[in-house]
């Protein structure tokens, strides 16, 4: 093993020591403007309530994670009786897969009857009609334009008539829109709709006897039945939001209850996501940045202040999301079904927008590669592909022209990180300077790529659209120059200890 890789080189160290002391003094910075920020404006902040930390307000502007804090004490109780009458009745019938069927689904369907009401019916029949679909034209060249017709319809039409209120069908039924449950259903659907093309495709694969993912073990055909495809689609523990998980992963999971998570392991996963927790009441009673985002103060702001908030907005979504979506796969977990991990790797720990989309929603990211990506010609049409997996993902999360732009401006700036890459790949470093050279050039590429990706994450989650003229003109301006200018330094260091850190797993391995 060379010094390079082992990081043994003098200045290898002295670099990385420098590294760190950057990096110190930038997270000192960025917390303590934060903290000044925070308490100079949170009279004007929209969202916030008192907190129970040392009588500070508290963050709750993000209505989903205010939902979900909110109700986090009976959902855990639900989970837990659920989970305690499902092994419960696993354990002593000794069910397999048809019989888990059986009871997760009729465990489920009381969970969704409590959350959509009456409105259960339309999840049901439109989980039918793709059934039939996906049965009809599995074997046919056109099965892949009905599927994703079909779901992609269901998709827009949810949202543009707001989840169907019965009184569209006549006065006769208005009565039934006050039995709607107490969670829009329409919204929870989005991930009903991914977990219908999982079916779909992996039922028209299981007729050609082939899979995009090896890994995964493959299920006879009998297998893909309606009672064990609608447990699939409202498995209670991933039903809300995931992660989500391939039809036949499920399926095979209950007929043999996952086996490498023991359960120990699943205890601590538990353990350390009550330490997420605690990490991020402490981020919403001292770091308003999601108040910041949503009350427009940051035109008021400074462009180093719009900076801070934007950092400090992914920061929180990233463990806003983390936490929601561990809660539900460690539940999952207790239930003997392992999902894929979501955030497996530190938002602060991504360098290209590739591995940022692997690391961030990983098991959407798998989804979109085996069903969406792959299916469309795959590395191909790289070029190509990349804009309608983007278009699909916001169109998937919501009829919005700022995520439009987002999918749009991420793409745009997907297109010379995979132009780089190729170089990258086809150059060979013949000497040591060779190697020193390629290194600089992928650190400037990496600050460069986090550069885009924090404008693109402003424009979707912050400014919008409309402010992106603003956001140019700030950062243009003689006093936005400089602050342009230790953003692109810090994001190179920030690069260049990542590479550090990439290097030492590496000697590890």
């Amino acid at each position: 093993m060379s010094s390079e890789t082992r990081g043994g080189s003098p200045w290898k160290r002295w670099e990385l020591l420098f590294l760190v002391l950057y990096a110190i003094a930038f997270y000192a910075v960025i917390i303590r403007r934060s903290l000044q920020l925070s308490h100079e404006q949170s009279g004007r902040l929209y969202g916030m309530r008192r907190g129970w930390i040392s009588n500070r307000l508290n963050d709750t502007s993000d209505p989903q994670w205010r939902n979900f804090r909110g109700n986090l004490p009976i959902l855990t109780f639900v989970f837990g009786l659920l989970v305690l009458i499902a092994n419960t009745l696993r354990s002593h019938f000794h069910l397999k897969g048809k019989g888990m069927s059986l009871v997760w689904l009729s465990l489920s369907m009381i969970y969704l009857i409590y959350l959509h009401g009456v409105c259960v019916v339309y999840i049901l029949s439109i989980a039918s009609i793709n059934f039939f679909l996906v049965k009809i034209f599995s074997r046919s060249k056109y099965f892949s334009c009905v599927l994703w017709a079909f779901n992609i319809i269901v998709l827009l039409t949810n949202r543009l008539y707001e989840g169907y209120p019965f009184s569209l069908f006549g006065r006769s039924w208005a009565f039934m829109d006050n039995y709607r449950g107490t969670f829009r259903w329409h919204i929870c659907f989005n991930f009903v709709i991914l977990r219908m093309i999982s079916f779909g495709y992996d039922h028209h694969w299981a007729h050609k006897d082939s899979h995009s993912d090896q890994k995964e073990r493959g299920i006879h055909i009998s297998k893909y039945s309606f009672i064990t495809y609608v447990c699939y689609l409202v498995y209670a523990p991933l039903y809300i939001a995931g992660p989500i998980i391939s039809f036949n992963s499920f399926a095979s999971q209950l007929d043999m209850p996952q086996k490498s998570w023991s359960a120990r392991q699943v205890t601590w996963y538990g353990g350390r996501w009550i330490l997420c927790l605690f990490l991020m009441e402490l981020m919403s009673h001292f770091f308003y940045y999601n108040a910041f985002a949503i009350s427009g103060l940051w035109m008021h702001l400074s462009p180093l202040e719009v900076f801070i908030i934007g950092y400090g907005v992914l920061n929180f979504m990233w463990l806003k999301f983390l936490l929601i979506w561990r809660y539900f796969r460690f539940w999952s977990l207790t239930a003997g079904i392992e999902a894929p991990e979501n955030m497996p790797k530190c938002i602060n720990n991504c360098y290209d927008l590739e591995g940022f989309w692997k690391s961030w929603h990983a098991s959407f990211n798998k989804w979109l590669v085996k069903y969406l990506y792959i299916p469309l010609g795959g590395s191909k049409r790289k070029l190509l592909n990349v804009w309608v997996v983007f278009t699909f993902v916001a169109i998937w999360h919501d009829l919005e022209w700022k995520l439009l732009s987002w999918a749009w401006l991420t793409c745009l700036f997907f297109m010379p990180e995979m132009i780089v890459k190729s170089a990258a790949t086809a150059y060979q470093a013949k000497n040591a300077l060779g190697e020193l050279v390629l290194r600089e050039l992928s650190a400037v590429a990496g600050a460069i790529t986090i550069t885009c990706l924090m404008v693109a994450n402003l424009v979707g989650y912050v400014i919008g659209p409309s402010g992106i003229n603003w956001l140019i003109s700030r950062l243009l301006h003689k006093d936005g120059l400089p602050v342009l200018g230790g953003i692109f330094t810090s994001f190179y260091v920030g690069t260049k200890l990542m590479f550090h850190i990439r290097d030492a797993r590496r000697s590890c391995t």
